[in-house]
């Protein structure tokens, strides 16, 4: 019943910047103001023509023409500008307004459709903050089509491989895709009632968790109900040992991810706060799907799920021969321990040491895009022969009684003109505030502009009774990145203590939660660190937005720290049976393999991501698919398995567990 609104998600979403921001934000006060001095419903399209050896009047008749035909026309404002020549005479500009309550991306594609057929030599872009909506829009177009059948092949692929099987592999994703629909109802009806924001980005995010987490979670049932099969001859019986050993380590896993993601409602963005709930929804529904259709068709079709190669029963219940090379490599860690933690931790580290080179100061609204995006083109020819900033000005809110005072102090480095809106010939005033405009020199989309805006503020907030207030399309884009970095710095921590105490929940100790937050935190910064690498040095990325490193520790924390639960849930179940040391070596045996497998699946279904041409997601993408795998690989298969075995069943304390003596006899793994 739900599928139907996995497509319509693109309807109840919202990507205006504005509505991003806290009521208190000052850009947000001067949006809700600027309302009272102009029709703040349209947003301007920014027409700009290029012709190298100078603009023709054929050309100025064109823009001409083909704007001011579309004037009051659906979509568009009541009036455009006349085409502007540029000193240089080289470049023309038209100020189109464009109704942001419409569908702004059809509007500027109509736009740009009557700007197709320009003379010969003139080169036409559409830019401004409508042009910059389209395209963003654009990007985010086969996010619903696209981003599901690469995450479907990639998923598939992989569960063939694993598997081996023409049947399984379909078991699996169906049970995916019935948790994905579920949970875009879901948010649908939320975000339709105006409970939740939800945004492209957060689209995209949903859909790839609940790929990611549905498959992870039947890679563990279908491993341990494999493992069953050969000890009991009974499938119901199989299934049900499978599933009561299998529920809690995937309920604290899914806990942990709801837990981790529900930490966003602190943020201060909405569109941080809106994701918290919808990747929360989505994880909840991959954890129902998982363990009620799931578990149902498996033992429906019982060992045929497995063909051609069927479980047989044995009624042995040691499989480690079945696992040969995990069993190799627990045989190994079990002689040489502090070895392979040693030197686990020291790799850790060294990709650590690269972490300060991380750039997360924020980057240009045109450097979005990883595609030839006309807004970008367009705003670089604006920047070359017009001032960058024309269309989208700073906005001044400030007594009337300041006006001239508060009008000189806006004269900073940076701005290249300042105007009153005016009405009449006369400054608009409106309970007693006037607005003001600063043109920028740079584009109102570049980290100068922003620097511009600071200067800005700076000068006339020291404007004695002025209680000036600047905002403008800059000002927001600030704005967002300064509240970025404060929720980073609040929900980071709060995240880890969240995550601690689950875990303290989980495994009844103290120590080893500790042990195991401190191994997932030192690979989320070992990540980072070759992050920057990738992104400064091999794609040439120019930075990357605060919330990046806010959402990559929020998911790698909260789902990296899944496979030490999978592992150590196992862990604990064997250690009150042989012991703690041969419980290690046994769980990292019989788990290695599966958990491995959820290990790449999940990184393979985040890689997905990357389809969408935007940085943020590109970054978003290359982080946590990194992150997991070293997770997967290296922190779950060496580190902690060598760590937990050195230190013993001290790593339970303060539980009884810890406290129990070892059983003598040789380790089950090196047999």
């Amino acid at each position: 019943m739900g599928g139907p609104f996995a497509g319509k998600l693109t309807d109840v979403q919202s990507n205006d910047p504005t509505s991003f921001l806290p009521a208190s934000a000052e850009a947000t006060e001067v949006a809700r103001l600027e309302s009272g001095f102009q029709d703040t419903t349209f947003v301007p399209a920014i027409v700009v023509a290029e012709r190298d050896g100078g603009i023709q009047d054929a050309d100025t008749a064109f823009l001409a023409d083909r704007t001011g035909v579309l004037a009051g026309t659906e979509g568009f404002g009541p009036q455009v500008s006349p085409p502007l020549p540029s000193q240089d005479g080289q470049a023309l500009q038209v100020f189109v307004p464009v109704d942001s309550t419409g569908e702004v991306k059809d509007t500027v594609t109509q736009l740009r459709d009557a700007l197709a057929d320009a003379p010969d030599g003139l080169t036409v872009h559409v830019t401004g903050p409508a042009g910059t909506a389209a395209d963003l829009s654009s990007a985010f177009a086969g996010i619903d089509g696209l981003l599901i059948l690469v995450a479907g092949a990639v998923v598939m692929l992989i569960l063939i491989v694993v598997y081996r099987s023409p049947i399984l592999p379909f078991v699996v994703i169906f049970s995916a895709l019935f948790a994905l629909v579920l949970a875009s109802l879901l948010v649908y009806v939320l975000a339709d009632a105006g409970a939740i924001t939800l945004n492209g980005q957060s689209q995209g995010i949903l859909f790839i968790l609940v790929f990611g987490a549905a498959t992870d979670y039947a890679l563990l049932l279908v491993s341990r109900f494999r493992e069953e099969l050969h000890v009991q001859e009974d499938k119901y019986a199989a299934m049900r040992t499978a599933w009561k050993a299998t529920l809690e380590p995937v309920a604290a896993s899914a806990g942990t991810v709801i837990a981790g993601v529900l930490c966003l409602l602190l943020s201060d963005l909405n569109s941080n706060r809106g994701l918290g709930p919808v990747a929360a929804i989505g994880i909840a529904a991959s954890f129902v799907a998982s363990m009620t259709f799931l578990p149902a068709a498996l033992v429906l079709f019982g060992r045929s799920a497995f063909w051609p190669r069927r479980p047989g029963y044995t009624g042995d219940t040691e499989v480690e021969a079945q696992h040969g090379f995990w069993a190799k490599l627990a045989a190994r860690i079990g002689r040489h321990p502090r070895r392979f933690w040693v030197g686990s931790t020291l790799v850790l580290i060294l990709f650590a040491l690269f972490l300060p080179q991380f750039k997360a100061s924020g980057i240009a609204q045109s450097d979005t895009f990883l595609f030839e995006a006309d807004s970008s083109a367009g705003q670089q020819v604006l920047g070359e022969h017009f001032d960058a900033g024309s269309g989208s000005p700073a906005v001044i809110i400030a007594n009337a009684d300041s006006l001239d005072t508060v009008r000189t102090a806006a004269e900073v480095p940076g701005v290249e003109d300042v105007t009153v809106v005016t009405s009449g010939g006369a400054p608009l005033i409106v309970d007693g505030r006037v607005a003001i405009e600063a043109t920028l020199t740079d584009a109102a989309d570049s980290l100068a502009a922003e620097d511009t805006v600071k200067r800005l503020r700076d000068s006339v907030h020291a404007v004695d009774g002025a209680d000036a207030l600047v905002g403008g399309p800059t000002a927001t884009d600030l704005d967002t990145k300064t509240t970025a970095t404060h929720d980073r710095n609040l929900i980071i921590p709060v995240v880890s203590l969240v995550v601690l105490a689950i875990l303290c929940l989980l495994l009844r100790s103290l120590l080893a939660p500790l042990l195991l937050m401190g191994t997932v935190i030192l690979s989320f910064a070992a990540t980072l660190g070759i992050s920057s690498i990738v992104f400064n040095h091999i794609l040439g990325f120019p930075g990357a937005d605060p919330v990046v490193p806010l959402f990559a520790f929020v998911f790698l924390v909260a789902l990296g720290i899944d496979y030490n639960i999978f592992l150590m849930t196992r862990v604990r179940e064997e250690a009150h049976r042989i012991g703690t040391r041969r419980g290690v070596l046994r769980g990292l045996t019989v788990t290695g393999g599966v958990i491995t497998s959820a290990g790449v699946v999940l990184a393979a279904t985040f890689s997905a991501l990357a389809v969408i041409p935007l940085i943020f997601l590109a970054q978003i993408a290359f982080i946590v698919a990194f992150g997991v795998l070293l997770d997967a690989l290296l922190v779950r298969s060496l580190l902690v398995p060598a760590l937990v075995y050195d230190i013993g069943p001290r790593v339970w304390w303060p539980s009884a567990l810890s406290r129990r003596a070892e059983p003598d006899g040789e380790l089950v793994a090196s047999r």
